[in-house]
């Protein structure tokens, strides 16, 4: 159910010391100020300056005055979030964002960092969940965004995702506090921002309580998909690793794509499309003779052959 500032916050108990990913808009500023009024001395703050538009040096600006005004300590990353050729904008940029937040979590501040809130909230959720539909993406994509999980030894938190962002604004203007507007987030190149922009005053009107049933939905998918990596870790422990092609070829069909998945996410941090993983199962399937050859582009890699069991190269 759709919650408040306040109670979500009320909610909210992360191992100390806490950094927060701060980007000077709205929803960042009022879990800094939710976060720093509740554990002095304990908050800290990273800013990641992307460089892609010229505001970037106002946000870090801001967000510099702020931390100073609520002596939380910060910390400002400069990263080059360009994206190669052939490469998503968003996704290079995300993958720089947490690169950036784990290093200086971890390195930058007088001790380590143990954890990590960002600040998305419901109609972030919301976004997600309506992009991986519209990809027709399996039970990761419509699992959406965790609410927690660990990575890098850090835990990292998203204490506002029942939040409604227009609640989160209000929050702020309630107390007189201020916030950057991202120019990017008006520009309707972008899907999200039409999402935002376009449907989600429709879904309001039509759906009033589609932030609450998404989300269990979501829960849903991302409770199914628990069992399935469970069954894909054990498969991954009797075909082995790297995966015996005889060993892969025994399981059921379904369960040799999740286990080739477990196997290219875990040990190459590699994804398949729907497509790549369909036609990887067809060359295992025929794999039947010593001179057969696999030979196919998986993520930003390859599957190949190699005598009795299967390999990953990124050239």
């Amino acid at each position: 159910m759709t919650q408040s500032v306040d109670f979500a916050m009320a909610a909210f108990a992360p191992a100390l010391p806490l950094a927060v990913a701060y980007s000077g808009g709205a929803d960042s500023s009022a879990l800094l100020h939710a976060c720093a009024q509740r554990w002095p001395g304990q908050v800290y703050a990273i800013h990641v300056h992307h460089g892609l538009q010229a505001a970037a040096d106002g946000f870090a600006a801001h967000c510099r005055a702020t931390c100073e005004r609520l002596q939380v300590p910060l910390a400002v990353v400069q990263v080059d979030a360009r994206p190669a050729p052939g490469d998503s904008p968003e996704d290079a940029a995300r993958r720089r964002r947490y690169a950036a937040l784990t290093e200086h979590a971890l390195h930058a501040f007088d001790r380590p960092m143990v954890s990590i809130a960002l600040a998305q909230h419901a109609d972030d959720q919301v976004e997600t969940l309506l992009l991986a539909l519209s990809r027709g993406a399996g039970l990761p994509g419509l699992a959406a965004m965790p609410r927690h999980w660990q990575r890098a030894g850090l835990d990292w938190h998203r204490p506002l995702l029942q939040v409604a962002g227009a609640d989160v604004r209000q929050w702020l203007t309630d107390r007189g506090e201020g916030w950057v507007e991202d120019p990017s987030n008006s520009d309707l190149r972008y899907t999200r921002n039409r999402i935002r922009q376009q449907l989600l005053p429709v879904l309001e009107q039509v759906f009033p309580q589609f932030r609450d049933t998404f989300a269990r939905s979501s829960q849903h998918a991302a409770q199914a998909q628990q069992v399935l990596a469970a069954q894909a870790q054990a498969d991954l422990q009797t075909v082995g690793v790297p995966p015996q092609i005889k060993a892969v070829q025994a399981l059921p069909p379904e369960r040799q794509a999740h286990v080739l998945r477990q196997w290219l996410l875990q040990f190459h941090g590699a994804t398949p499309s729907a497509a790549q993983l369909q036609e990887l199962l067809r060359q295992i399937r025929h794999c039947t003779t010593r001179g057969h050859r696999i030979h196919i582009k998986v993520g930003c890699g390859f599957v190949v052959r190699e005598g009795a069991r299967l390999g990953w190269y990124n050239p």
